[in-house]
């Protein structure tokens, strides 16, 4: 009997179906396997790669690929994403396995790589019905998905293959030129410059990195959880934008996401984990508990912060740059814009406390 709990796949929306018959010719070649079988399903999380799960004569892979329509530079990169992913594998063992990269674009309309399936619950928005989870389990579920970001980052990556993935020192000041490069490109009438916001990261560029293996995108709903031991993370999803960086900077980005019981209801709206369970970690104890088990002391954790709610700003905005310009028509990004506004005043409102 299937397991309600394991996520699953709804049917394929009509701008992203895929050609299945040329996929299925491809796919026979490549595997040396004569397919009886194919079919395609469409994970609904997620609003940059797309994630759909492809059955070939009964067993269920992933497939990523990116969407259609115009994408940022060096964003999507399908060949980086599947090689992070295979020279990380012998380090960390909660990365899937890669089956096949496919850069002919002549196959689906883009490059895309498929992987195994690794089935389990991933704890979106809500946890899914069917699972309740008491304050203690839920606090210790919290730390075990925190750990995991902790031991990514505790990876000694000298003398590895992971250190093709950096660019050297100065990671920090890259990546603000980048997103701010990014944002002005995709700026639309609606939405702010954003331009305090923007010069004040580019003033308080800490001095000192944390240098590691970073995930970038570090969320509960990129973590598959056990369907039989709930509390046990069993895999990590989503390598599109991993990188030697800094890990302090990584934190940054996930508490982004980070809605918690009593914020406003205006950053409730942006919840797409259930950070908000009572028993879970607020963000200032996530910071407190990763610098403990980083030995890290004295941190300002205020850069950190407003860069990463100004990283996920300019996602947004990119997304909505999309469907602005009818690249998309998902109604879900209808009102993007209105994020990006909110989302430069609580930037705003956090370096005004600060100084």
């Amino acid at each position: 009997m299937e397991n309600i709990l394991i996520d699953t796949p709804k049917d394929v929306r009509t701008e992203d179906q895929l050609d299945l018959d040329l996929l299925k010719s491809y796919l026979e070649k490549e595997f040396s396997i004569v397919i009886h079988s194919i079919s395609l399903k469409q994970f609904s999380g997620g609003a940059s790669n797309l994630t759909y799960q492809i059955t070939i004569n009964e067993k269920a892979y992933i497939l990523r690929c990116p969407p259609k329509g115009t994408k940022a530079k060096g964003a999507h990169d399908m060949a980086r994403e599947s090689k992070i992913m295979s020279v990380l594998t012998p380090h960390y063992p909660y990365v899937p396995k890669v089956e096949l990269y496919c850069s002919d674009t002549a196959v689906i309309g883009r490059e895309f790589y498929i992987m195994e399936k690794i089935s389990g619950i991933i704890p979106r928005a809500n946890l899914p019905k069917g699972l309740e989870l008491s304050p203690e389990k839920v606090q210790n579920l919290c730390v075990r998905v925190i750990d995991k970001l902790i031991d990514l980052h505790k990876i000694k990556i000298e003398n590895t293959d992971l250190q093709q993935f950096g660019k050297g020192s100065g990671y920090a000041n890259r990546q603000i030129t980048g997103w701010v490069e990014r944002f002005r490109k995709a700026k639309t009438w609606n939405v702010p410059s954003c331009e305090y916001v923007i010069r004040w990261l580019q003033s308080n560029i800490p001095s000192e990195e944390y240098t590691c293996f970073i995930h970038n995108d570090f969320r509960f709903d990129n973590v598959v959880l056990s369907a039989d031991e709930q509390l046990e993370v069993i895999g990590i999803l989503d390598w599109e934008m991993a990188t030697v960086g800094d890990g302090l900077m990584d934190l940054g980005n996930s508490l982004a996401y980070w809605i918690q019981a009593d914020d406003d209801f205006v950053f409730k709206m942006f919840r797409r984990q259930p950070t908000h369970l009572n028993g879970m970690l607020t963000r200032k104890e996530v910071i407190k508990y990763y610098c403990e088990r980083m030995n890290l002391q004295n941190v300002d954790f205020t850069f950190y912060e407003v860069y990463g709610l100004f990283r996920l700003l300019v996602i947004i905005q990119q997304i909505y740059f999309r469907y602005y310009h009818k690249q998309t028509s998902n109604p879900a990004f209808k009102n993007f814009w209105f994020m990006v506004n909110y989302l430069n005043w609580r930037c705003k409102r956090i370096i005004k406390k600060s100084n």
